[in-house]
Formats: C-alpha cells, structure tokens, sequence
C-alpha cells in the first residue's frame, strides 16, 4: 500500500504527544489536522490508524517533527498550559459528513473556550430542535475533539453528559477552561 500522496508526501501524517490528559494521537493531511485520539496507547492507536487507513487507502506515516503537525501540537501545548484559547487550526473534516459535519461545524464555530452549551440548544442552532441524540451522536463520533471541542456540550439539567475520552476526561478539560473548578487534590 501506498503511504505517498500527490507530489511525493505522505498523504497522513501521525504522531503520538503528551498533554495533560494522557498521550494523544494527532493526525494530519496536506488539508489540515485530521484527527485527535485520547488515551493513544497500543490499542487506540493501531485502531486509529486501522481507520485512517481505510478512510484514505494509504499507509499513514509516523512522523515525529512532522511541519503539518508542529502548529497543531503547539497549539495545544499551550491550551494544555493553561493558555486560555480556541484553537484556530486547519483541520481536514473528510472523516465526518452530513448532520455530524455539520454540528460539529457550528461547535467549533460557536461555542468558544470556557462556556458550554447544550445537546437542544446546539442541535436548534442547526435547525433540528429535536435533535439532541442526534447531536449526542455527533460528539460521540467527533474526529477532533478538544480541538473541535465536544467536551463543551452539556446536558440542560447541568449533568455532563457522555464523552468518547471518558467523563474525567470531560471534568479535566472543563477545569482547565474555567467552566468546572480545579479539584482540590
């Protein structure tokens, strides 16, 4: 199989960093950032990569200093860092489509860093008020979360709802934005 695109490149770039949620897979196109994978160990890795490879019908390529994910992984250094911040990256959206694309469109968009808002009121700011499962499973199968930040979409009585990184994972990154206070220990 094929690793190379166009003119010589790799078409998927990949690399695994640390954050302060755990280690994470980033993933990149010539287009942009393509996907983000929480708890990138053994596993989840070779199950993202399973899906990069049949999604783009190349090999993706490991690539520790990659340029197409330098500002990705610095960006989110410093959001990780505590810099409050949207993260304005490029992003390559081929591995959604349809509703999913489209909510998920408006979220990173609309909902900036530390404010939430929930699965109904995103799902009337795309013109389907009774489509909030229907938004719970487009941030379930979000290709790039915190970068399109789905852990950001909360139920209306104040619960946390689901999140595909686990709901600490949810908590952590809450706090970090301000919208959930930091644990005590």
């Amino acid at each position: 199989m094929n690793s190379y695109g166009v003119g010589g490149e790799p078409a998927v770039e990949w690399d695994v960093v640390d954050s302060g949620i755990g280690p994470l897979l980033l993933a990149a196109t010539a287009t942009g950032l393509v996907t983000v994978a929480f708890h990138a160990r053994p596993a989840v890795r070779d199950a993202t990569l399973d899906r990069l490879r049949t999604r783009f019908g190349t090999e993706p390529v490991a690539a520790p200093g990659s340029a197409r994910l330098a500002e990705p992984i610095r960006e989110l250094a410093a959001y990780f860092a505590g810099e409050p911040r949207d993260l304005g990256l490029a992003l390559d959206w081929s591995l959604t489509s349809g509703f999913h694309r489209e909510v998920l469109r408006e979220l990173a968009s609309g909902v900036p860093y530390g404010t939430v808002v929930g699965y109904g009121e995103l799902a009337a700011r795309v013109g389907r008020p009774d489509g909030a499962q229907a938004v719970g499973a487009a941030m379930g199968a979000n290709p790039l979360p915190v970068v399109v930040p789905c852990h950001r979409v909360v139920e209306s009585d104040g619960g946390l709802g689901g999140f595909s990184g686990g709901l600490e994972t949810k908590r952590q990154l809450l706090a970090l934005e301000g919208v959930l206070p930091q644990p005590l220990f």
